[in-house]
């Protein structure tokens, strides 16, 4: 039913005839199919041909230890426990003239154009394989693959700019978000990238995307999540866990495209075991793709620049600074004088200027307290980092009593009860007494509601209060200094703090 000519060693074109598919023609695998299965049969299966037939490159590999049964285009295949030996399959193009091309390219090159999500704005960095492991035919997919993907996603100033990084030994930009606007010349540009060689030091190249990528100068546009796509032959030369941790930490979504991963007699020489779960942003699946051969790479195109463009569920974007909804409690009780309270609003104004603030990123509120209390403003008031420091500014001292639990209660209903649900809550209260009224029952209803609490005591501040009003554990939410005048000491201490906590977080 085929007529087969030899092109390579390891490699033949078949020729399909339309009406091959059928059931007596047994097909065992799904994208790596076991020797003895029909060839044409395989090639509607995986979606290269339909049942009119037509031309397929036809790839020997070795046997597996499995092959995975599936339902496919209309073709059942089945599973089997091992083989030794295995083929893929993927398309030729035949040219205008009706000549079969001398090097064989896959049809998907020429499939209408992928349909793009809608509001795709997104910074887009591909770490790019050059290491000598792919060899040169394995490279000319990579480049196709990411042709296909910049077409599917249709680069623009307005949706998704994309750059290449190609790492080997060590890593070069090919070149960056602003240097091709569109998706052709993008395209012309990829076409173009020769092969670097060397290792797979993907953790190098993580670390110094992370430090220079996504900078202005090159295009970082801030209001666009950024992304890095891994692709990976097999896996790493060196470790990828503290690079990007570093890169998450810093607002970059993480994916990795693996291909052709360690058999199991390969395992023992993977020096950093489970590392794309160590890497990607979050270890649920969304952020991984695991293709079993390099023939079959066209078809993650869609479902990867879909995810990529799933801005909703690109959780990484989210950094400490600027994913909280912060209300501070600031008490305005007669102790305190007018002095020292120019001097607590100082240290309001230098803890909010740390955070990126915007309706859409961290949003501020406060609170000012003595027996009563007063809404200074709230989360949704100010929009710009300029307008929330000029409204801490212009704060009026109140002066009165100390009734720091009510406060507590007021701050929770007045501003936390109106929070995003997709913003950590963060109360930092700042007091210089004992409070007339207890604070501990206010304090648990405000953690049992999700808000995370700092306490800042100055001078006459009682520390059994202040250690009741902190979230466990109290030393890394409870300060005390003895004088206003020192408050400014905290400030780095206490980003760090809500950095850290928010970075430690589960990735699950």
């Amino acid at each position: 039913t085929t007529k087969m000519c030899l092109h390579r060693s390891l490699e033949f074109i078949a020729k399909c005839p339309p009406g091959c598919q059928d059931v007596k023609y047994r097909v065992y695998g799904t994208d790596i199919y076991a020797s003895f299965s029909s060839v044409c049969n395989a090639a509607i299966h995986s979606g290269i041909i339909d049942n009119a037939g037509g031309k397929i490159l036809v790839q020997k590999v070795a046997g597996h230890s499995g092959y995975r049964g599936s339902f496919s285009n209309g073709v059942r295949s089945l599973s089997l426990p091992r083989w030794r030996e295995s083929f893929l399959v993927s398309g030729t193009v035949v040219e205008s003239d009706g000549h079969n091309p001398s090097s064989p390219r896959p049809a998907w090159l020429h499939q209408p154009s992928l349909t793009l999500p809608l509001n795709c704005k997104v910074d887009l960095s591909f770490l790019m394989d050059g290491s000598w492991s792919i060899g040169k035919r394995r490279f000319q997919l990579q480049k196709q693959f990411l042709g296909n993907v910049a077409q599917a996603l249709g680069i623009g100033s307005a949706g998704p700019l994309m750059g290449i990084v190609q790492y080997g030994d060590d890593h070069s930009t090919e070149f960056n978000l602003k240097t091709y606007a569109n998706s052709k010349d993008l395209r012309n540009a990829i076409e173009k990238i020769t092969q670097k060689g060397g290792l797979s030091n993907v953790g190098k190249a993580l670390s110094f995307v992370n430090k220079n990528f996504f900078l202005d100068a090159n295009g970082n546009r801030g209001g666009a999540p950024n992304v890095v796509v891994v692709m990976v032959d097999g896996w790493p030369t060196d470790r990828v866990e503290e690079a990007s941790r570093l890169a998450r930490e810093s607002g970059i979504n993480i994916f990795f495209v693996t291909i052709e991963a360690a058999a199991e007699s390969e395992k023992q020489n993977v020096i950093e075991p489970n590392f794309v779960d160590k890497a990607v942003c979050r270890t649920n699946g969304f952020y991984s793709i695991n293709v079993p051969s390099w023939f079959s790479l066209h078809k993650v195109v869609q479902p990867l620049v879909k995810r990529v463009c799933d801005t909703d569920q690109l959780v990484c974007s989210k950094t400490c600074l600027n994913s909280a909804d912060i209300g501070f409690v600031i008490d305005g009780s007669s102790s305190v004088g007018t002095s020292n309270f120019r001097t607590v609003l100082q240290f309001v104004a230098n803890i909010s200027k740390e955070f990126e603030i915007s309706d859409t990123d961290t949003r501020i509120g406060a609170v000012q307290y003595t027996y009563e209390q007063r809404l200074e403003f709230n989360f949704d008031k100010y929009s710009t980092k300029q307008d929330v420091l000029s409204a801490i500014k212009r704060i009026s001292y109140w002066s009165g009593g100390t009734s720091t639990g009510a406060a507590i209660s007021y701050a929770s209903e007045q501003l936390f009860s109106k929070s995003k649900p997709n913003k950590r809550k963060i109360m930092i209260l700042i007091t210089d007494g004992r409070s007339y009224d207890d604070v501990r029952v206010p304090a648990m209803a405000a953690h049992q509601n999700g808000v995370i609490a700092y306490s800042i005591g100055v001078a006459w501040a009682a520390q059994d209060e202040l250690e009741a009003i902190a979230t466990d554990p109290d030393k890394e939410h409870s300060f005390f200094v003895d004088e206003f005048d020192h408050l400014y000491r905290f400030v780095n201490q206490l980003i760090q703090n809500i950095c850290t906590e928010f970075n430690s977080q589960p990735r699950n």
